[in-house]
């Protein structure tokens, strides 16, 4: 597994994305128009791509949040490496990412309907805030924190 940082113009960034939206216009459904409104990845400086064999499998991101936190963004690992330990470490980079540059919190949102997200969440110490943002009253979302 190798692990680079890069931004949001990396062509391997550009297709998993648009994997992972293909993914998410099932899951959303009626949805997905809205969410798709707040997941727009252009200018995004911290970017974090897995390869496994040299073809890129995983990916997630942040961006500047409110009070010295990030949002986690983007997160996606391709259906064939699932389970194999590669959103860990995309997670881990991203946070140690996040450290080094002296945030000492993110925060994320993600779907119910995405019961392996929010487990590898929880095991990483996210825990479960209210809804934030543009997610509050959103039935199918759920956000969580983590101190850094």
């Amino acid at each position: 597994m190798n692990l680079i940082r890069t931004d949001s113009s990396n062509p391997d960034f550009l297709a998993l994305v648009k994997l992972l939206d293909a993914e998410l216009t099932i899951l959303d459904g009626d949805q997905h128009d809205y969410y798709h409104l707040f997941n727009q990845v252009q200018g995004i400086k911290n970017v974090v791509v897995v390869y496994q064999n040299n073809e890129p499998c995983g990916c997630g991101a942040f961006k500047p949040f409110a009070d010295n936190e990030v949002e986690i963004k983007r997160m996606f690992v391709s259906p064939e490496h699932r389970n194999k330990g590669i959103a860990a470490a995309v997670l881990k980079e991203l946070e140690d990412w996040a450290i080094a540059l002296k945030f000492d919190g993110c925060v994320l949102e993600t779907s119910c309907k995405l019961p392996g997200a929010i487990q590898l969440y929880k095991k990483w110490g996210y825990e479960m805030i209210p809804n934030y943002g543009q997610y509050k009253g959103v039935e199918f979302s759920v956000c969580m924190r983590k101190k850094l």
